[in-house]
């Protein structure tokens, strides 16, 4: 039988956008409903059949470190502190030993979602030859502010669009991705200590690229404004407490009334 996946949970960010909430509380524990955001991600990978959990810290990381101490999950989770960002990709190099030379999922883990984890993963396990990232896609109210891909008719990423003015579509790039191990050893052949996914790694694919479409809840979370609509659209809970409560309501008519 072999390994199960890893993730990186990408959490370190200061979330400056969202002052003064963020001046006490690191962004990834901004609580929506209640529930930090990093408790979302926490039962969606581990549920999703994620064996391990790899998260970065840097501002407020005591905070984050007695979080997920008191986390069901800790006994699966590693922590990295980071003095100083390292970027996206940065961290991804410098933590590349853990991965184990695996197939292994990243993710900005300051997006609320509700993606399939699993049905990614089957997606990346029977990706087209000659592709080696599956790409979590989502469908944007603000193009502008995305990066926005377009697609062949097998799903195949061909163009990409980092915050155009003007994008062709509103298929975004969710910030989810699976990386073959290939993709980590050409990180490393740009010799920086610093790299960002979006723009110096993701292009360099196009065409090997698979996109997976999330029919589920995906915002980022970065603004005021953002984060109150996370508020609103996002009442109803996570996809797995809807699917209980239909559950339920199907059920309900199977209950008798004793008279």
């Amino acid at each position: 039988m072999g390994r199960g996946m890893r993730a990186l949970l990408l959490a370190a960010g200061m979330g400056c956008r969202l002052r003064p909430l963020t001046d006490s509380t690191p962004k990834c524990l901004v609580p929506i409903h209640g529930r930090p955001l990093l408790d979302y991600w926490l039962d969606l990978v581990f549920e999703g059949g994620i064996e391990r959990a790899l998260i970065n810290t840097h501002w407020l990381s005591g905070q984050v470190e007695a979080h997920v101490a008191a986390s069901p999950w800790h006994s699966r989770i590693d922590l990295v502190h980071e003095d100083e960002l390292r970027g996206t990709g940065g961290t991804v190099l410098a933590n590349r030993a853990w991965f184990r030379n695996d197939a292994s999922l990243v993710a900005h883990a300051d997006n609320l979602t509700d993606f399939d984890v699993r049905g990614l993963i089957e997606a990346h396990r029977t990706r087209p030859a000659g592709h080696v990232i599956t790409m979590l896609g989502f469908r944007t109210d603000d193009p502008s502010s995305c990066g926005i891909l377009e697609l062949d008719r097998h799903n195949t990423v061909v163009a990409f669009h980092e915050k155009a003015e003007k994008p062709p579509g509103n298929l975004a790039n969710g910030a989810v991705y699976i990386f073959e191990p290939e993709v980590v050893d050409d990180m490393a052949m740009l010799g920086k200590a610093k790299v960002d996914l979006s723009t110096e790694v993701i292009p360099n694919y196009l065409g090997r690229i698979l996109c997976v479409e999330t029919h589920g809840y995906h915002r980022d979370i970065g603004s005021p404004a953002s984060l109150l609509r996370a508020h609103i659209e996002f009442s109803q809970g996570s996809r797995k407490d809807r699917e209980h409560k239909r559950a339920e309501a199907r059920a309900e008519p199977l209950k008798t009334v004793r008279r």
